[in-house]
């Protein structure tokens, strides 16, 4: 048995058992701070990316099958400044094992804060925080010249007060890419697992989810192109719309036809490559937009920018978006190899 179908047999062994244990039944989601990417290069183009073929590690957040021996020995750091007091934060690893496979590991954190407590009867309790962090360790191999496979497998921890609970899940990532084309495919399973520890005895479920996507680069052209597709498992996506934006007490209408249920499953971005050492992204997220519907948007609703150069052996890019008029969020990145600070 070859060494590649080894590997195909092992992912579809995790695949099968993972969806097995899958919470999937009755009960609230939790761990939606999973959907939060740790790359700035992702957030700059609408949040949801699993093709983008670069020199950045925080990339194999999105997608396991975008590791490769290319990354050995690379670092990647990650902040965001989200809203209110949260602050998310986290650090990766990658290590070439084999000239056509490679191993990551990588811990995000993610704070929300002080939280004012109360108990039923509305009394102050005092502050509390609050916090999630996500432990991961990513394996990814070459299955063909063009065709590479990846599982991550996390560990869920999170802290609210004197409540703990955890949970273990997995992705697993396929992409093509073609380098003679600039054209890049993937098809990603997220968050396949469960809990094993539950908060007091609310069983919570995991933000598990189906994505393609693809990039590709517009001829000759510096134009890169994405287009990402995600939670596919779940079609009907309906959003609520204010009826006089003038009136806050106005009555809501719900919003579900067939082009906004498509729209809001779809990620636009698109890269401006004036050269290998820098970029500029542009991305817009539908989803995001038309949740806001509700509350205050502004021409900035649903759109975020990002930018990105390389100075010798660091890279360094950074992300601003703003959902709302009461929340701009800022991202940054920071990767090195350790192999070329060395020489």
């Amino acid at each position: 048995m070859t060494t590649y179908l080894r590997h195909l047999i092992l992912l579809a062994v995790w695949a099968v058992a993972l969806f097995a244990v899958a919470d999937n039944g009755s009960g609230t989601t939790a761990y939606n701070f999973l959907s939060v990417p740790s790359s700035s290069h992702v957030y700059g183009l609408g949040g949801h990316n699993l093709t983008i073929i670069d020199d950045d590690i925080n990339l194999v957040e999105q997608n396991p099958a975008l590791l490769g021996p290319e990354y050995d020995h690379q670092v990647g750091l990650n902040y965001m400044r989200y809203i209110g007091e949260t602050n998310f934060a986290g650090l990766r690893y990658g290590q070439g094992v084999s000239e056509h496979g490679a191993v990551a590991v990588g811990i995000q954190y993610f704070g929300y804060g002080n939280i004012q407590g109360a108990d039923v009867n509305g009394a102050l309790t005092g502050k509390f925080s609050a916090s999630d962090m996500a432990f991961s360790v990513t394996y990814s191999h070459d299955i063909s010249e063009k065709f590479r496979g990846g599982i991550t497998v996390k560990y869920l921890y999170s802290k609210y007060e004197d409540y703990t609970a955890g949970a273990v899940a997995a992705d697993l990532g396929l992409n093509f890419y073609d380098p003679d084309h600039e054209f890049s495919a993937s098809l990603v399973a997220k968050n396949l697992g469960g809990q094993v520890k539950k908060f007091n005895d609310f069983k919570d479920n995991l933000p598990w989810d189906i994505q393609v996507g693809f990039s590709k680069m517009l001829g000759m052209a510096p134009i890169r192109l994405h287009v990402t597709a995600y939670e596919l498992a779940r079609w009907s996506s309906p959003y609520y719309k204010i009826q006089d934006v003038n009136n806050p007490n106005s009555d809501l209408i719900k919003k579900e036809s067939f082009g906004s249920n498509l729209l809001r499953h779809l990620v636009f971005g698109v890269d401006i490559l004036p050269s290998n050492n820098i970029y500029l992204g542009l991305g817009y997220n539908y989803r995001t937009r038309s949740d806001m519907a509700t509350y205050k948007r502004d021409f900035m609703s649903g759109l975020s920018v990002a930018g990105g150069l390389k100075v010798k052996a660091f890279g360094i890019g950074a992300a601003y978006a703003r959902p709302h008029t009461g929340a701009s969020t800022f991202m940054f990145n920071l990767t090195t190899s350790i192999g070329e600070l060395v020489k």
